[in-house]
C-alpha cells in the first residue's frame, strides 16, 4: 500500500495494524525515537490548519525524521502541472502530507509522486482524522464489536472517512445527516459501508440516544466561515441543523462520550457545556492525531 488518500481504499488489516501501532507508539515512544531518522515529510497546505500542522511536523520530528512546510499557493504546484512538481520533490523527500481543497489534485499528486502520499484534508475525505478517532474510541472500550458511534451534522469529509474505517473494523455507524456538502458525497462509499450491515443514515436526532459515542463538526467549512459571498448558505445552515445541535436537551438524559474533530463552534453544532464537560473525550482525539499519523508514517515508511 503506498498512498493513504481515504479510509475507503485502506484495507481494514492496514487500519487495525495502524490503530494497534498508535497505541504502542504513545505508550513507548522511546522505542521508535529514531525509526524515521534520515526520513524527509514534505507538508503541503492549500487549507488553514490547526491539529494537521503540528501533529504531523512534531510527529516525524519526534520519529526522527525532518519536516518541510511549503504553502502550495506560494510555490510552483499553484501555476506548474502537478506531475512535474511532484517528480521533483520526491528527489528530496521520503512521504508527502497533503492538505489541499480538491481531491482530485491529491490523486494526481499521488499518481505522479513515486513516494508515499497522505492525504491530509480535502473535501471528500479526512483519513488522518478517522484513524485518531478510532484509536481514542478503541482506547475507551477495548474492542470496536458492539460500538456505536453517531455522526450527528452536515456529511461531510469527516463523516466519510469514520464510516468507512469504523464499518470495516467492526463498529456500527449512525449517520444522523439532514444535510450533505454535495462536494463529499461518495456513492460508492456508502454503498460500500451499507453492505457490512453496520451503517444506518437518518435524520431522526433522537438516534444519538442509540450511540456510545456522539460525534459531531461544523456546519460550515472552514474555507467558507468567515466569507461574506458564503453569508446566506451559513444562515440557511444554522436554521436547519440548530435542532441538531449536540445538547443536553438533544441526549435526553444519555451519557454518550462526546466527540469533535475541531476547530469548534461553540453553541451551534455544539452546546458549550458539553465540551469540558466529563464525557468529553475531544481534546483525546486531537492529542491522537500525533499518534496516529506517526503510526501511519511508520507503516507507510515500513519502519516498525
Amino acid at each position: 500500500m503506498k498512498d493513504v488518500l481515504s479510509l475507503k481504499e485502506m484495507p481494514a488489516e492496514a487500519i487495525w495494524t495502524v490503530v494497534k501501532l498508535a497505541q504502542d507508539v504513545k505508550r513507548n515512544p522511546e522505542r521508535y525515537a529514531s525509526a524515521l531518522a534520515g526520513r524527509n515529510l514534505l507538508m503541503l497546505f492549500q487549507k488553514t490548519s490547526t491539529r494537521t500542522r503540528l501533529s504531523f511536523e512534531l510527529g516525524v520530528q519526534e520519529l526522527g525524521g525532518r519536516a518541510v512546510v511549503m504553502d502550495w499557493n506560494k510555490s510552483n504546484f499553484a501555476i506548474s502541472p502537478i506531475r512535474y512538481e511532484a517528480r521533483y520533490v520526491a528527489r528530496h523527500i521520503h512521504m508527502i502530507m497533503a492538505r489541499l481543497l480538491r481531491h482530485a489534485d491529491v490523486r494526481e499528486l499521488a499518481a505522479s509522486a513515486p513516494v508515499p502520499v497522505i492525504n491530509g484534508c480535502c473535501e471528500r475525505y479526512h483519513p488522518t482524522q478517522a484513524l485518531a478517532d478510532l484509536l481514542t474510541i478503541y482506547e475507551r472500550t477495548g474492542t470496536f464489536d458492539g460500538v456505536t458511534i453517531a455522526y450527528v451534522g452536515i456529511h461531510n469529509n469527516v463523516a466519510n472517512c469514520l464510516t468507512a474505517g469504523a464499518t470495516k473494523v467492526g463498529a456500527k455507524v449512525l449517520l444522523v445527516t439532514p444535510e450533505v456538502n454535495p462536494a463529499s458525497w461518495d456513492e460508492e462509499l456508502m454503498q460500500q459501508a451499507m453492505a457490512t450491515g453496520r451503517l444506518e443514515v437518518t435524520t431522526d436526532p433522537a438516534a444519538v440516544q442509540r450511540a456510545d459515542f456522539v460525534y459531531t463538526d461544523t456546519w460550515v467549512d472552514m474555507e467558507h466561515f468567515n466569507d461574506p459571498a458564503y453569508q446566506a448558505e451559513k444562515e440557511r445552515r444554522l436554521e436547519v441543523m440548530l435542532p441538531y445541535q449536540v445538547s443536553r436537551a438533544l441526549l435526553n438524559g444519555h451519557e454518550p462520550y462526546i466527540m469533535h474533530d475541531m476547530p469548534i463552534h461553540p453553541g451551534l453544532e455544539i452546546a458549550e457545556d458539553l465540551i469540558e464537560s466529563e464525557r468529553s473525550i475531544i481534546y483525546d482525539q486531537a492529542e491522537n492525531r500525533l499518534h496516529a499519523e506517526k503510526a501511519l508514517m511508520l507503516y507507510l515508511m515500513q519502519a516498525a
